[in-house]
Order: C-alpha cells, then sequence, then structure tokens
C-alpha cells in the first residue's frame, strides 16, 4: 500500500509540472504537452491503496474523474497510462481518452469524466460475474457530490435486488467541486444511503489506509461469497483544486491548510515505523517508486503523436465491409444543390 500511495503521489506531482509548461504566466488551458484539465487526486491515496489491495486482475474497478491513483493501485500499465495522458498514439486509448477516461481491459480498469459515469457499468460487471458463477467482484469509486445522481442511486437497488458483488466507495473529500458537501448533500455521512437499499454501509472517518483495508475487505470479501453488495463512504482529503488552474477563491484558506496537514502517506509512514520498518526500506520503496514514475514519464514523451487521420478509426460505428458510402445530395431553397 506504502508503494502504491507514494507512486500515486509522485507520479502527479511530475504531472503537474509537465502540464503547467507553457500555461503560464496568463493560465492557457489548451497549451503545454497535456492540453485540456487535470484532476489530481493528492490527498486521495488511501482509499484507492487500501480497497485494491484486496483485487485481482479479473475484477472490475471504475473510477472517476480524478482516476490515477486508482488506476495505479489496479495495476494499471503505467508508460502506456501516460502516454494516454500526453496524448500519444501508444497510450491505452491511443492517445483519444486523455487522463478522464482511461482504459487498461488487461486488468479490468475504466474511467469517465462524466459524474457517477461509472457505477451502472461496475453493476454490469457484478452481473456478469454472477451469470458466469465466478467469484470476480467490482468496484465502482466515486466522490461525495455524486451520491444524488440518479444513475447511483438506481445501481444501488439493482444490486441490492440481485445480490450483486459489487463494492460502492465513496470518496468523500468535502467538495463537490467548488461546493461544500453540506450544500450539496441531504447527509452528512453517505454511506447511510445503503440503508434505503437493505444493504451494509460503513464509514471511514480518516484517510487511514489500514482502517480502509480492514473495511474493504470485509466488503470485498462479502462480495466474493456471493452475499452482496456494500456501500462505504472514505473521509479523504483535496490537498489541491478541482482541476489544476483552479483559483479555489471558493475555499477558506483554513481548509487547504487542514488538508494539507492530513498526509495520509505519512499516516502509513508512521504505522510502518511503529511496527518495526526502517526508514532506509521505506526510502528504498519511495526510491523505486521516483524511478518507475520518471521512466514512464520519459518514455511517454518520446512517443508519437497520433495521425490527424486517427480520428476516423475506431469510431463506434464504421461502414460495414464492402459497403461504399455515397455523398449526400441535399436540395437547397431556389434548387441549388
Amino acid at each position: 500500500m506504502f508503494s502504491d500511495m507514494v507512486t500515486a503521489r509522485y507520479y502527479e506531482e511530475q504531472l503537474q509540472e509537465e502540464y503547467l509548461e507553457g500555461k503560464q504566466p496568463a493560465f492557457d488551458i489548451s497549451a503545454g504537452p497535456i492540453p485540456g484539465e487535470l484532476h489530481l487526486a493528492s490527498g486521495h491515496e488511501a482509499s484507492a491503496a487500501g480497497v485494491c489491495q484486496h483485487l485481482r486482475p479479473e475484477d472490475t474497478v471504475t473510477a472517476p474523474h480524478r482516476p490515477h491513483h486508482v488506476a495505479i493501485a489496479k495495476g494499471v500499465d503505467l508508460e502506456r497510462m501516460t502516454a494516454e495522458v500526453f496524448g500519444r498514439k501508444t497510450g491505452l486509448s491511443e492517445g483519444k481518452g486523455g487522463h478522464m477516461h482511461l482504459y487498461d481491459p488487461d486488468v479490468n480498469f475504466a474511467c469517465s469524466g462524466i459524474i457517477a459515469q461509472g457505477v451502472p457499468p461496475a453493476v454490469g460487471a457484478g452481473f456478469a460475474a454472477k451469470k458466469r458463477n465466478t467469484d470476480n467482484v467490482a468496484v465502482a469509486f466515486l466522490g461525495e457530490g455524486a451520491i444524488s445522481q440518479g444513475a447511483f442511486l438506481e445501481s444501488l437497488n439493482l444490486a441490492s435486488v440481485h445480490d450483486l458483488p459489487v463494492v460502492f466507495v465513496i470518496e468523500d473529500n468535502d467538495w463537490a467541486i467548488s461546493m461544500p458537501k453540506e450544500r450539496v448533500t441531504d447527509v452528512e455521512d453517505g454511506s447511510r444511503r445503503a440503508g434505503g437499499f437493505d444493504m451494509p454501509g460503513t464509514r471511514v472517518d480518516s484517510d487511514d489506509a489500514v482502517a480502509v483495508y480492514e473495511a474493504a475487505g470485509e466488503a470485498i470479501g462479502r462480495a466474493r461469497d456471493r452475499n452482496g453488495p456494500t456501500l462505504i463512504e472514505l473521509q479523504v482529503h483535496r490537498r489541491m483544486g478541482h482541476f489544476m488552474g483552479d483559483p479555489e477563491t471558493y475555499r477558506p484558506e483554513t481548509d487547504s491548510e487542514g488538508a494539507a496537514t492530513r498526509d495520509p502517506i505519512d499516516r502509513l509512514a508512521d504505522d510502518l515505523r511503529a511496527h518495526g520498518v526502517e526508514d532506509e526500506e521505506l526510502d528504498e520503496i519511495r526510491d523505486s517508486a521516483h524511478e518507475r514514475v520518471d521512466d514512464a514519464i520519459e518514455w511517454a514523451v518520446e512517443q508519437p503523436q497520433p495521425d490527424p487521420e486517427d480520428a476516423y478509426e475506431d469510431m463506434f460505428v464504421n461502414p460495414m465491409s464492402g459497403v461504399t458510402e455515397s455523398e449526400p445530395s441535399y436540395e437547397l431553397e431556389g434548387g441549388e444543390e
């Protein structure tokens, strides 16, 4: 778990540097090697590490628009993921998805920029596991600002009615983009949503990887044993803005300062020291993680850009083999075509 967490933190620190290149002094979201938005999960690392430690490659995980820590913990190919973030041809989706739409079928991981979008597909994966008579499970990560979405609530109902092996994981960082939790959600504890669907619900009140690991182990074990779904809410702290370049004018300075002092990586490091792990070993894990990230970024930035013509490949619907499309003819007013 410590390795996954320090890898995710350093990975996003390096992405931040790459992202800001060419975007200063006046912030230009379209400039630089990583155009578009970039959502970072610094402060969320304990949730992914504690949950995914129990999972296998054949288990399905869906994540929201802040996905890197979950992808790393699930075992997504770091080089190809980084190439995808940079929009390169050798990326997971040949550079067409970007950082919010990562997809790695080798470890059954996907994410989406649409709020709560990954929840129904996770239920579908759970349904498939049950129909195939396997003990595979599905885990859907989402934010606390998404727990009133219809797709989420309908998914809870379907998972409960059919006793599906699905674990719903709410990452509560107190902010639904720029709105404080209490202004968008009618419950302080999102795990209480489980009560309306007759499933177990639990909340971990601190971003403690060990506490997350224990809660997730119980829920995932229940799912593997075909005892139905579970809803978990995990307290995390968003150490940065909603996206890179977010001025955070909506956020009190005391809240940002408080989030910065609650570091799940430092907490886990202290736990490891208390159990006899030496600082030298922790440093070796950090060094190995940093080397892995540096190598992945170095490899990614050297990869080729997609050809413009590639935009017409891998479409959702392509002409059937042997079919020749003719140019449409439109008659305009005045008899012109």
